[in-house]
Parts: C-alpha cells; sequence; structure tokens
C-alpha cells in the first residue's frame, strides 16, 4: 500500500499524539519508587506500570481514532486490523535503562502499510527529545538529521545493547567486526539507533530483536541517510538479527564480514 503525502501527514500529527500522551503516562513513573515485573524467560524480562500505561493510552487512541487499523504492540495482544495498516508500539523500550534511573529509553512509534514501517517516532520525554522519520527524511525536534559518512571499520564507532542478546555464533562475528573498529560501546537500546541517525554512531549489530524494536526506528535511519537491514541483507522488521550503518558501503562491508566472507 502507498500512502499519499497528504495521508502520510495525517498519520505522523497523529504519531505526535500518541507520543505525547504516551509521555505524560510514563514520566511519573520514571526515577520513582517503582514496582518491576519479571516477564519470565531466560533472561531477565522487566515490565512495570510505565510500560503498561503507556501502552494503554496509546491503545486507547488509535482504536478511537482508526477503529479499522492494526495495533502490534509489547504488552498487550495484538489487534488485527481490516485497514491493512498496523501501529507499531514499544511503550518503553529500555525498560532496564528505565528501571536503573538511565534516561537511554523511549517510546516507539511505527505506521506499518503492509509492506515496511513508512514513518516511525521515538519519543524521549526526559529529554524532550523526539525523533522522528519517513523513508525520505528525519528530524529530531523538527532540524534535520543526517548519517556520517564512514566507509572504513577501523574509523567506525560500533554499538550494542547488550552480549546477552546474542547465541555463540552470532557473539563469534560480532567480536570480529567489534574487533576492526576504532569505538565499541555496550547499552543504549532505541536511543544507539538515534544516535547513529544523529551522525554520532556508525554500525549497530544486535540480535533476539521483535518487531516492536525496531519498526519505528528504520525509518529514522533510512530518512537520514543511513541502511538498517537483517544480517543477511533483507528487510529488518521481523527483528531477530539487526545490522544498521550510517555509511551504506560500510554496511555492504559489514554484511559480508557477518557471513563470514571478511
Amino acid at each position: 500500500m502507498s500512502l499519499p503525502q497528504e495521508k502520510l501527514q495525517e498519520y505522523l500529527t497523529f504519531a505526535h499524539q500518541l507520543a505525547n500522551a504516551s509521555g505524560l503516562a510514563i514520566l511519573p513513573w520514571f526515577r520513582a519508587p517503582l514496582a518491576v515485573q519479571d516477564k519470565g524467560g531466560a533472561l531477565f524480562d522487566p515490565v512495570t506500570e510505565g510500560d503498561k500505561a503507556a501502552e494503554r493510552v496509546m491503545r486507547e487512541l488509535i482504536q478511537a481514532r482508526y477503529p479499522h487499523d492494526g495495533i502490534l504492540g509489547e504488552e498487550e495482544e495484538a489487534v488485527a486490523g481490516s485497514s491493512g495498516l498496523t501501529w507499531v508500539l514499544d511503550p518503553i523500550d529500555g525498560t532496564r535503562a528505565f528501571i536503573t534511573g538511565l534516561p537511554l529509553w523511549g517510546t516507539l512509534i511505527a505506521l506499518n502499510d503492509g509492506e515496511q514501517p513508512v514513518l516511525g517516532v521515538m519519543n524521549q520525554p526526559f529529554t524532550r527529545e523526539r525523533y522522528v522519520g519517513t523513508r525520505d527524511a528525519a528530524w529530531c525536534n523538527g532540524a534535520p538529521l543526517k548519517t556520517r559518512r564512514c566507509a572504513s571499520l577501523s574509523q567506525a564507532t560500533l554499538m550494542a545493547t547488550t552480549p546477552d542478546m546474542f547465541d555463540q555464533a552470532q557473539r563469534a562475528a560480532f567480536d570480529r567486526i567489534a574487533s576492526q573498529t576504532r569505538l565499541m560501546r555496550w547499552g543504549g537500546d532505541c536511543y544507539a539507533y538515534c544516535m547513529l541517525a544523529s551522525g554520532y554512531v556508525d554500525v549497530i549489530i544486535e540480535a533476539s530483536l521483535k518487531p516492536y524494536d525496531v519498526q519505528a526506528l528504520m525509518p529514522i535511519i533510512e530518512g537520514a541517510g543511513g541502511v538498517m537491514t537483517s544480517w543477511t541483507g533483507g528487510t529488518a522488521q521481523h527483528g531477530g538479527p539487526v545490522v544498521a550503518c550510517g555509511d551504506p558501503a560500510l554496511h555492504a562491508q559489514v554484511l559480508e564480514l557477518l557471513a563470514g566472507k571478511g
């Protein structure tokens, strides 16, 4: 489905409304006494009242304004729509940072047209930064974003959220690339991707991601001139192993290394 420009603008305006509402729902819980639940699994997977409240208010707004659109969110069951459009929501991406008082988290809001995410928002209400992207452009608080050119790994800054997201083979591939970079940093969650779109990070290599972890970030990175794919060069929208680069030439090099060709 190809959205006309006026419809895309309409949905962007609505995405800002979702960001405003979710931010108001989240902020009372940040750096405040907070109960944390573990959703279970091999690793600690926290969820807070801030996560739940933010997703709830966004779902309510979507269902009131666009009742025929689908909704895919982290904290509640998926809603199948009939319009061909799906809102993809992660109320707090970076909950581990959130519960430790670090501002390296954000609310992710994407609209998928049935083929790909066509708009994305990363809202950080505490720092008052809002990153917005379409496939043609990206902005932070209205200022245009541009990735930086960096065609050499030896000059690159690499980020990933945690080593725990990789299996043994993935970690070995990651380490081969990390050993060739100028700087490697752990942490960041969605914030790292926005720093890549802003020109401060060159490569992000991650794994074990969900669709709601990545879909809002894809238009931001691509709109800023970067590339975001699976490790094999396919679409990143389904999550799993994902690689993002600010420079398309560097992205091609990283894909070869991930495939064991370098």
